[in-house]
């Protein structure tokens, strides 16, 4: 009987010490710096496969060597669950969100590739928009006639790698399915096309701007002031991870007002065939604007359409003028609102 009661104690004091070392164990892997984690995990599996080794060639019960893969399961469970985020990432976003606003068009009749163009999604209420410029949709000068589009999509929120092609129709019975707008000045080379959601791929994974991305906020917009164009220029991207590239513009031409009477401004940047329908946004200022990897500290002035040159230009002595028009953005309220 008293060994009884001497075996029951120690059972119950390697069940605390088993309890105790499991609260230590993620207390030392919160305190050691990320680059050790990676050779942790490494080193506990050789560990465990040789002790695995061991105990398979040793006379013991088949209660031990339960108990011991039990426990290599549970502290390999606690090992990844205390797995830093990759280096320069955040947790909860593996990106900055802006990039995931912006996805990568190619146009088709029937199954023939026509173009590549850049565009963005836009959300009014419960509906959301592809934005693009509306040469890329229809353009009678070059003959360019597209039936479909196809847009690249994200499906899984931290494996960037992985997504799916998503097909959309241009026409319905003949009919033009996307929205353009006219001015006093003609039409607005921006066109918006509703994305029926209930076909989005499962697990879709997007950003998109909405009227607050077009409120000034109090901010003065100027010339000289510095802007990013987003999109895919000749088609170059981030091929594996789906993403756009991001380049360095400034307003070229007093914001506001409308450039030669039309409904865009200038800017002056480096851009090529492909960022046709490309945003152009701006960082807000001031500490209300939110961090810099939030979609909230960035304001939408304008959609990029085609390069500005003069016809005079000798071709030979001059270079081009490097700079674009960009179509004043707040026609998309214009363009999403109910019909």
């Amino acid at each position: 009987m008293k060994n009884l009661q001497e075996a029951t104690e120690r059972i119950c004091e390697l069940k605390g010490s088993l309890i105790a070392l499991d609260a230590l164990l993620p207390a030392l892997l919160e305190a050691l710096p990320p680059s050790a984690h990676d050779t942790l995990v490494r080193s506990f599996e050789a560990h465990a496969e040789a002790a695995r080794t061991v105990i398979l060639n040793t006379p013991v019960s088949d209660h031990v060597l339960a108990a011991f893969e039990r426990d290599v399961a549970r502290t390999q469970t606690v090992l990844s669950g205390t797995a830093p985020p990759p280096s320069g990432q955040d947790a909860r976003q593996p990106v900055e969100s802006i990039l995931l606003t912006t996805t990568h068009i190619s146009t088709y009749e029937g199954a023939r590739l026509l173009t590549g163009a850049s565009g963005f999604f836009f959300r009014r209420d419960d509906r959301l928009f592809l934005v693009t410029n509306a040469h890329v949709l229809s353009d009678a000068p070059s003959a360019h006639a597209p039936d479909r589009i196809e847009i690249e999509l994200h499906t899984d929120a931290k494996d960037l790698t992985r997504y799916a092609t998503f097909s959309m129709p241009l026409y319905e019975k003949g009919r033009a399915l996307w929205r353009q707008a006219a001015d006093t000045g003609g039409p607005v080379d921006i066109a918006t096309l509703e994305i029926q959601t209930a076909r989005l791929p499962e697990g879709v994974q997007l950003r998109t701007f909405d009227e607050s991305h077009l409120a000034p906020r109090g901010e003065d917009v100027a010339v000289g002031d510095n802007l990013t164009v987003i999109g895919f220029p000749l088609g170059f991207h981030d091929t594996v991870h789906h993403l756009a590239v991001a380049r360095s513009a400034s307003i070229a031409s007093s914001y506001g007002v409308r450039f030669q009477q039309k409904g865009h401004f200038l800017t002056d940047a480096r851009t090529h065939r492909g960022s046709s329908g490309a945003p152009v946004v701006r960082r807000r200022l001031g500490s209300d604007a939110g961090p810099r990897s939030s979609l909230a500290s960035w304001q939408l002035l304008g959609v990029h359409s085609t390069r500005m040159d003069m016809r005079t230009r000798d071709l030979v002595k001059d270079e081009s003028l490097g700079l674009n028009c960009a179509w004043y953005a707040d026609v998309l309220k214009v363009l999403t609102q109910a019909a």
